[in-house]
């Protein structure tokens, strides 16, 4: 028989979820003053991203964390199905078709939270020592890092693997790793940056780079940055936001959808938006810090983490202080694949700070509403 408990009301972490409304519904506002119809698909996929938080929230993870390193391996596979059966877009391989209706997936997308299920799987079950954990540990992680890095840039998609990689090593950084080994990855980095800009970087990529390095910004940033100072104090009225209503604005429901929202809300509706996300990171952290269960305090921080280099780096390349990558503004740009991502790994978090003193069965042999 199922119960529903009510312990679960006292342990789940309401205010998060507090946090991420206004965001969605400023979103949907935005998008729907643009292109309805994208407004529509976009509510569409919250609803989807909701049915997938309660289903992942309601799972008995920390039982099944068997079944971590499969769906590590598994988002791996299609990684690989990609390169031979992706369908290509604007000269990249990143999506795959689903047979029957008219839908594609970005597998890359995906395994962002696989990968964070394995690093905190491996983390807990072999937890650093006091000084943090030396090479032989540090690269077996790191080989688990730099697996799905490799077959993302070889896509390619350069941003999406750079953030992986961020992720992956910010954990790492966090939770602890012998200093000599950071120095020398750090020296490494300072001496191959030059050899990789060269030799390994598509035209593209270098493109965006001396772009971003010039001192007259790419047009896409030029308009952004008009947008973004005509906006004022307190943003102009629909017909008045001539950047997005006139399309001076480039893709303006997704990658430079912040400057869309400075144009119409001003100084203070940016200044709203980036201290929910403040508070947002602040939070997780706080949840990481405060928790000594290592599934927590790393699923809890790479959210964190994962939040902050996509919401900086967005922010930053609509100013020009960035180059222009296909990194989106964290459940606030257009987009399902990127929503129901962050859904689930909340709906992990969620799940592994509610049901953490718990069984799958309570005190009295009865299944607990799980």
């Amino acid at each position: 028989m199922w119960r529903f408990d009510k312990r679960i009301l006292a342990q789940f972490d309401f205010f998060s979820i507090i946090l991420i409304i206004p965001l969605v519904v400023t979103s949907n506002w935005l998008i729907g003053e643009v292109v309805p119809a994208l407004a529509q698909k976009q509510s569409a996929y919250v609803g989807v991203a909701v049915i997938a938080f309660l289903f992942v929230f309601l799972l008995p993870i920390r039982r099944m964390s068997w079944l971590i390193p499969l769906i590590y391996w598994a988002n791996i596979a299609l990684l690989f199905a990609v390169e031979f059966f992706g369908h290509s877009r604007l000269g990249a391989k990143r999506w795959i078709n689903i047979p029957f209706i008219d839908a594609t997936i970005q597998p890359s997308e995906f395994v962002k939270p696989a990968l964070i299920l394995m690093l905190a799987y491996l983390i807990h079950k072999n937890p650093p020592p006091p000084d943090g954990y030396r090479l032989k540990d540090f690269l077996k992680i790191s080989f688990y890092i730099l697996l799905p890095f490799t077959l993302i840039v070889k896509e390619p998609d350069l941003g999406t693997a750079l953030v992986l990689m961020l992720i992956g090593y910010g954990v790492l950084f966090y939770i602890g790793v012998y200093w000599k080994i950071w120095i020398t990855i750090l020296a490494t980095i300072l001496l191959v940056s030059p050899l990789v800009f060269k030799f390994a970087l598509h035209d593209y990529q270098k493109t965006r780079i001396t772009d971003f390095l010039s001192e007259k910004p790419s047009y896409h940033v030029q308009q952004s940055i008009i947008a973004i100072g005509s906006g004022g104090l307190t943003g102009k009225s629909k017909d008045d936001a001539t950047q997005t209503q006139m399309r001076f604005l480039p893709i303006s429901t997704s990658d430079f959808i912040f400057a869309f929202l400075v144009e119409r809300s001003g100084f203070l509706g940016a200044l709203a938006i980036i201290l929910i996300y403040v508070v947002l990171i602040l939070h997780l952290m706080s949840l990481s810090i405060y928790n000594t269960d290592y599934f927590i305090k790393v699923v809890s921080i790479s959210i964190s983490f994962m939040i902050f280099i996509y919401m900086g780096v967005n922010i930053s390349m609509t100013i020009g202080y960035a180059p222009v990558v296909g990194v989106p503004l964290p459940m606030f740009s257009y987009g399902g694949s990127s929503f129901i991502n962050f859904m689930i790994l909340f709906a992990i978090m969620q799940n592994l700070i509610t049901f953490r003193y718990k069984d799958m069965y309570d005190v009295r042999g009865t299944k607990s509403f799980l």
